[in-house]
């Protein structure tokens, strides 16, 4: 039978006070920026920082992962290579890379994953990348059951895959519309969020068809109910997007999907481990649905092709839609009755689409009774809209304190023999400690054994728990004696475990693998001279460099490339009933821009490029 599958939950920080908020809350490994080149250009952290992040994960074997998952240019590539070096010298487990000239620097032997940003789709390209010697691959988020199982039929390293949070409209790695238009790279970490932008879609006269809309703006994605299923089809890391997120926005998603993953390892223990130790409690029950959220999708993972009427969209805010509370029984200026059970708070905040059509927003500020609530301004809002929280004062009060602890359980076995009085001390990491005082003591008059188990249990300031305990009940043993011997060893415990504590190193290249294209575009990324002899000794024989390197952009070049599709979403696929809904020829409009919608319904794909 093979090993069980250590299954691990992948959290966002946006600082080291949020990353160790994270593994507080269960999160089995953290991925953060350094001081640059990590992707997100306002989630960058001092070396400090990122040290002080990795000794709080490691206490638990948590992981801190540092994202180096950019574009470098050839003036780049040494302060990248010292970056390098100084995250491994303060225990960075491993990095999250886009830019593969990092394979070919002189680098120490930390372990690296494939970035989302390499665009890995398919099973050729997941057995390239673990040829190079990558520790662990981030697919993309596009992927289906079956295509994830298709690349884990091919690979032995384990594979991440994004479980929730914001989605990029476009491949990843492949989003060039920043850069031509805007003149920020979404790959050096400077993404202009125009997806996220109202257009309107017009037809090839200029008429109007759709009006103001976010068409490219994506739902959330939220897999909590499609976990155990991505498990079985070879998933082993689940990782949630967003590093630009608040502290009680990670608090809540990273404390429900480690509730939602241990039911499933649960379950089936014979196949899956977690991949961190330690129990978490908590003050609060998390619930996805009240943070950030522009609604859900499951996006592609149950079909390539999902039928019309699948909104992977919302076409009308890219703003945080919330938690649905019901529908508007009344409304007369600022005073506001829902249909709904849940408890409102004064502070609240209620989105809402009112009487003009317009998705809008207001503050409670004060609840009058059940469903009943005084805004702070009046609004316009017609009976039977739905009404949505995207602030709960009770909860955001919550995160804003100590939510959550975790603990490690140690279970502790207290002898006297001849003289000498020794504590052993053994955890759930595996380690075993025992540390020995010299003593003369005395039988007892009374038995000792629950006080000597509660001196034991004394635990607080540390990250232990007592677990089973065996005491000499019938000999006295002073407290002071005690407590100076339970200390002692406590420290041995933390000095063991953090010499022990197992440490992933970088895996070899296998230079004769081959690339599995011969041929690279701008699309794919090439940006310097190592990346470039990289691919060339693996067979590439035709290099086209990225934009980012000098490769001019044209009418043809893509600048997006997406599995999304705007007739899809809207109704009128080309190979469905209604595909006349919308003339052939469709085009997004913002401002001066006019922009050329290509539907592939060969492949079913989409790309955005500039209009003649």
């Amino acid at each position: 039978m093979d090993k069980p599958a250590f299954i691990e939950l992948l959290a966002p920080a946006r600082d080291a006070d949020i990353a160790i908020a994270a593994i507080d809350h269960g999160a089995d490994a953290v991925y953060m920026g350094a001081s640059h080149h990590g992707a997100r250009a306002d989630a960058t952290n001092t070396l400090d920082d990122v040290r002080r992040a990795c000794d709080h994960a490691h206490l638990y074997g948590a992981k801190i992962y540092a994202t180096v998952n950019t574009l470098v240019y050839d003036d780049e590539l040494m302060e990248v290579e010292r970056l390098v070096h100084d995250l491994y010298r303060i225990g960075v487990d491993a990095l999250i890379v886009q830019d593969l000239a990092l394979l070919r620097l002189d680098l120490p032997p930390i372990a690296l994953h494939a970035s989302t940003q390499c665009d890995l789709r398919t099973p050729d390209k997941a057995r390239f990348l673990e040829s190079l010697g990558f520790s662990q691959l981030v697919m993309a988020r596009e992927l289906t059951l079956d295509e994830i199982a298709a690349i884990r039929k091919v690979t032995t390293v384990p594979l991440e895959a994004f479980v929730h949070g914001a989605l990029c409209v476009s491949y990843s790695g492949r989003c060039a519309i920043s850069q031509v238009l805007k003149e920020r790279s979404a790959n050096r970490g400077e993404c202009a969020q125009l997806c996220r932008l109202p257009y309107d879609l017009v037809d090839n006269r200029g008429r109007v068809l759709v009006e103001g809309k976010h068409l490219l703006s994506l739902r959330d994605l939220a897999q909590h109910d499609r976990v155990e299923q991505m498990m079985a089809a070879g998933v082993s890391s689940f990782k949630i997007e967003g590093r630009l997120k608040e502290m009680g926005y990670v608090k809540n998603v990273v404390a429900y999907y480690r509730r939602t993953i241990d039911k499933v390892i649960a379950r089936q223990p014979e196949r899956y481990r977690r991949a961190s130790f330690g129990t978490v409690e908590l003050t609060f029950e998390p619930a996805i649905e009240k943070s950030f959220n522009r609604g859900f999708t499951h996006y592609f993972l149950d079909e390539r092709r999902p039928q019309d009427g699948h909104s992977m969209a919302s076409i009308d805010t890219p703003k945080s839609q919330g938690e649905y509370l019901g529908r508007a029984l009344r409304c007369n200026g600022n005073a506001l009755t829902i249909d709904t059970r849940a408890s409102l708070s004064n502070g609240d905040g209620l989105s809402f689409t009112d009487s003009r059509g317009q998705f809008s927003g207001a503050r409670v500020n004060r609840v009058l009774g059940k469903g009943t609530v005084l805004l702070r301004e009046s609004v316009d809002i017609p009976r039977g809209a739905r009404i949505y929280r995207t602030a709960d004062k009770a909860l955001s009060d919550q995160m804003a304190k100590t939510s959550a602890s975790r603990t490690i359980a140690v279970n502790a076995e207290l002898r006297y023999t001849s003289g000498l009085l020794s504590l052993t001390l053994d955890d759930e990491r595996g380690n075993r400690v025992t540390h020995t005082l010299p003593c003369d003591l005395q039988p007892a008059a009374k038995p000792q054994g629950e006080r000597q188990r509660a001196e034991l249990g004394k635990l607080g300031g540390t990250i232990y728990r007592l677990g089973d305990s065996q005491v000499p009940g019938d000999i006295f043993i002073p407290a002071s004696l005690l407590s100076q011997l339970r200390r002692e060893t406590i420290e041995m415990l933390d000095r063991t475990y953090s010499i022990t504590r197992p440490v992933d190193k970088r895996r070899p290249e296998d230079k004769s693998a081959p690339c599995h294209v011969t041929k690279l575009e701008p699309a794919d990324n090439v940006a310097n001279r190592l990346a470039e002899q990289l691919y060339r000794d693996h067979g590439v024989t035709d290099i086209v460099p990225a934009l980012e390197a000098g490769s001019p952009a044209n009418a043809s070049t893509p600048l997006m490339h997406t599995r999304y599709c705007l007739r899809r979403q809207l109704g009128a696929c080309l190979k469905g009933k209604n595909a006349t809904a919308l003339p052939r020829d469709i085009y997004l409009k913002t401002g001066n821009t006019l922009l050329r919608v290509n539907c592939d319904c060969k492949t079913c794909e989409m790309t955005i490029t500039q209009a003649h």
